[in-house]
C-alpha cells in the first residue's frame, strides 16, 4: 500500500489534462465491464488511482464497488485491499462496497469486505469534525472547489487505518491538503496541514476537534 493514502476528490473530466482522462476513463470502464486483469494492470502503474471515480460519472463507484456489484473473486478484492481499497467509502447512493455485496446476494464476499475500523469513535462526532474540516479546505480554496466541483474527504475510510496520512490535492492550488488522526484518549482529534507549493511560507496546520477548529501553526512552507 501507497505511504500515503489519497483522497481522490476529482468530480470533473475539465480538471485534468487529455492523458490523466484517457487513463480514468479506461480504467473505470475495465472495472464496469468486470476486466480485472486489465484493471489491475492500470493499477499497478497508478495506484493512486484505486479509490477514483470515473471523470463526469453518476454512479461515483469506486473499483471496489464495481468488484462488489460483479461478484469479483476473493483473490481480486483482496489484491484492490492490498492496493489501498477503502470499504467505507460510499457511492452517490451512500453505499459502501459491502453494502452493495449484499444487495446483489455476493455472499462470498460479505466477510472480505466487512470493514475492521481500528479507530473507535462515534458517527455524529466524526460527522462535527468532518464538517469543520470542510469549513477549513473551503476557507483556504473555495473558488477552487466551486470551479473543480471537488468531493471534499470523507473521514469514515480513516478509521479503517492507524496513524496513516491521507492527501486531499486540490487542482488549481499546486499543493493541497493532508490530514490524519491524532492519537486520542479524552476526545477526537484531527490534524490538518495545508500549503501552496509555489507560495512559501503558506502552510498552515489545523487542529480539528468535534467541538472546535483551531489554528495552531502558520507560516511555513512545503514539506511533505
Amino acid at each position: 500500500m501507497q505511504k500515503n493514502a489519497i483522497w481522490d476528490g476529482v468530480t470533473k473530466p475539465e480538471s485534468l489534462d487529455e492523458v490523466q482522462v484517457e487513463i480514468r476513463q479506461g480504467l473505470a470502464t475495465a472495472c464496469k465491464n468486470y476486466d480485472w486483469q486489465n484493471a489491475l494492470q492500470v493499477l499497478s502503474n497508478h495506484q493512486e488511482l484505486i479509490n477514483s471515480t470515473r471523470p463526469g460519472g453518476q454512479s461515483r463507484f469506486t473499483p471496489l464497488h464495481q468488484a462488489a456489484h460483479g461478484g469479483a473473486s476473493v483473490e481480486v478484492v483482496r489484491q484492490l485491499l492490498e492496493l489501498g481499497a477503502f470499504k467505507t467509502v460510499r457511492d452517490s447512493r451512500g453505499r459502501r462496497a459491502l453494502d452493495i455485496a449484499f444487495e446483489n446476494s455476493r455472499t462470498h464476499l460479505f466477510e472480505v469486505l466487512e470493514p475492521e475500523n481500528k479507530w473507535q469513535i462515534s458517527a455524529d462526532k466524526l460527522v462535527l469534525i468532518q464538517t469543520r474540516f470542510h469549513k477549513v479546505i473551503r476557507k483556504r480554496a473555495q473558488d477552487l472547489v466551486e470551479e473543480h466541483r471537488l468531493r471534499l474527504p470523507e473521514l469514515e475510510p480513516m478509521l479503517e487505518y492507524v496513524h496513516k496520512r491521507f492527501f486531499f490535492a486540490v487542482p488549481g492550488m499546486c499543493g493541497g491538503f493532508a490530514f490524519w488522526l491524532d492519537d486520542f484518549s479524552l476526545s477526537p482529534r484531527l490534524l490538518s496541514e495545508s500549503w501552496c507549493r509555489v507560495v512559501g511560507g503558506s502552510g498552515q496546520r489545523h487542529e480539528i476537534t468535534p467541538g472546535r477548529t483551531k489554528l495552531v501553526d502558520e507560516g511555513f512552507d512545503y514539506g511533505m
